[in-house]
């Protein structure tokens, strides 16, 4: 079952989505303004989002901006902007299609099929990753020089070799890797964080590749 985020501050409109996803057996949840989306986002990984422009808190071009610092997840605007600037913004800002309003259902549902379809064509297994003198292989689990990961610091590294450059924020790693009812538990993070240095960096004091943003999340440096 796909899970699809729909973020629209029209009731109506979340209401209307909603009964005809569900109907069309996808898993649905709603966000009213952008700053509900984007935790959500973090916390449920939907697996397409629907993102409506004109948000009460935050521009939908800026919650575009937000979402591609750490996934990839595809996103169909739904806007009743249909100036091409607005329409040039939002697939720049790293939207994948955009749908007018008024819109029909069929066509969402369309639309919808076609960037899933164009998501699962894309993700191809991932060549080995080289990680300072160390070479990582997601796909047969291994790390060059024998050494050995733990299931759990397998599940943290591959999120953060799979996003290279991006910035991971910690509640999306800890709701991925522990459940949204740990989202605050940031010392697991830190715990797991110093044991993959201390086994992939040369210099674990000074870590060159498994990064630290302050009060934010951790990046993978290429």
């Amino acid at each position: 079952m796909t899970k699809i985020l729909v973020v629209d501050d029209e009731p109506q409109i979340l209401r209307a989505l909603r009964i005809n996803l569900a109907a069309r057996h996808y898993e649905v949840a709603v966000a009213a303004d952008g700053s509900s989306a984007l935790r959500q986002a973090a916390e449920w990984r939907p697996d397409l989002i629907v993102l409506d422009l004109g948000l009460p808190d935050i521009d939908g071009v800026d919650v575009i901006h937000g979402l591609r610092g750490w996934t990839s997840v595809p996103i169909v605007v739904l806007s009743g902007r249909a100036g091409n600037q607005d329409k040039v913004g939002a697939l720049d800002a790293g939207a994948d299609d955009y749908v007018t309003k008024p819109f029909g259902i069929e066509e969402l549902l369309a639309r919808i099929r076609a960037v899933s379809r164009r998501t699962s064509v894309q993700e191809a297994e991932p060549a080995p990753i080289r990680l300072g003198d160390r070479t990582v292989d997601l796909v047969g689990k291994t790390v060059s020089g024998g050494i050995r990961l733990t299931p759990t610091e397998w599940h943290i590294l591959e999120i953060l070799l799979r996003n290279p450059g991006k910035l991971i924020p910690q509640r999306y790693l800890l709701a991925e890797v522990w459940g949204s009812k740990h989202v605050k538990e940031t010392h697991y993070l830190r715990q797991y964080m110093a044991q993959l240095r201390r086994k992939l960096e040369p210099d674990p004091a000074h870590p060159q590749h498994l990064i630290t943003e302050p009060g934010m999340g951790y990046r993978y440096a290429p």
